[in-house]
């Protein structure tokens, strides 16, 4: 996504983000004897491309809950196998996962400081989850190769919450 999609979810203009932005980091990294310091880049909402006994592992993904559709309305159902359709979603999904081959055993567990849940739509169909591990979601298993779509919802319309997701491997 880029920095206007990222704008748009959290209602700001992309002028006044990387002003505020450059301003914060700016004014946030100066010392007192005025030497600039070099903060490190975080990025949001990337994709990835994973194979068996990829490396890092776990490789950790980052971005922003929430949106105004519902997390059914995007799995095409209320409930999966996996658990509930629960929250709010953007229309678009946040990442995107292309697995080059079948895995025997993924892990994906989103990890944020607000109540989150997890639409995943891919081969074979839509799964969800909600509190996985205490009000983190999750999904783990088996998964086919191929492209995975995933969404982070909020419990409430339009609220918006930081996360990062760990996928790994290794049970």
């Amino acid at each position: 996504m880029k920095i206007y999609g990222l704008c748009s979810k959290i209602g700001l203009s992309a002028t006044l983000l990387t002003t505020s932005v450059f301003t914060a980091v700016t004014l946030a990294d100066a010392p007192a004897h005025a030497q600039r310091v070099q903060s490190p880049v975080i990025s949001i909402f990337e994709n990835v491309t994973l194979s068996p006994n990829f490396s890092p592992d776990p490789t950790t993904i980052r971005g922003i809950s929430g949106g105004p559709l519902t997390a059914s309305n995007i799995a095409g159902r209320a409930e999966t196998a996996t658990g509930p359709c629960a929250g709010f979603v953007d229309e678009q999904p946040d990442h995107t996962i292309q697995l080059t081959e079948f895995f025997s055993y993924l892990s994906i567990q989103v990890e944020s400081p607000e109540d989150t849940t997890l639409v995943v739509r891919g081969p074979g169909g839509s799964w969800c989850n909600d509190d996985y591990q205490n009000n983190n979601p999750g999904i783990a298993g088996q998964w086919l190769s191929g492209s995975y779509q995933v969404w982070v919802g909020s419990y409430n319309r339009d609220s918006y919450h930081p996360y990062v997701i760990r996928i790994t491997g290794n049970q």
